[in-house]
């Protein structure tokens, strides 16, 4: 299985090792993953102009970063968000990369999702939860799972195991 994953991390954090983990534990079971950090990318919002679904094709009018992100969403087996919490959300730079599938609408080879969240409070996970189930709902791709973690969860043994095996058996 082919599997793009999404980091909306603008920095290196807990994330970080929860995506690795991820990486690790993906590619143990024969999946290809490709990682892309979107947060670190410069990439806008979506416009809601309309260009995409007409002279545009499927193509965005704005000329940033999402043109490195579409091809390996198009080509994907299974996409996973994974992002940080900042303030009850995902970042910035995770809701413009998920505004900017609108041009394409979803992917077209992928069935499967999943969403990593970091967060050093607990309590937080309303917001992004219900974004993903949406975006789940209206995709009709399936719920593959939700790892969150929370505080010195972040960079436990544990919880790093946790997702190694998750990614095992997808």
């Amino acid at each position: 299985m082919k599997i793009t994953v999404l980091n909306g991390s603008p920095r290196k954090e807990n994330t970080a090792a929860m995506v690795a983990a991820f990486v690790e534990g993906a590619e143990a079971a024969g999946h290809q993953v490709e990682v892309l950090h979107v947060g670190k990318m410069k990439i806008a919002g979506c416009l809601g102009c309309e260009y995409c679904h007409g002279k545009g094709e499927g193509q965005c009018v704005q000329k940033d970063d999402w043109q490195k992100v579409q091809p390996a969403y198009e080509d994907c087996d299974m996409v996973v968000f994974a992002s940080p919490i900042y303030y009850f959300t995902l970042t910035a730079q995770m809701q413009a990369a998920i505004q900017r599938i609108y041009c394409i609408d979803h992917p077209p080879k992928a069935t499967k999702a999943a969403m990593l969240l970091s967060s050093g409070s607990p309590g937080v996970y309303d917001g992004p939860m219900g974004q993903y189930r949406g975006y789940l709902a209206y995709t009709g791709l399936e719920d593959a799972g939700v790892i969150t973690a929370v505080g010195e969860e972040n960079k436990s043994e544990a919880k790093l195991a946790e997702i190694r095996e998750f990614a095992k058996n997808l």
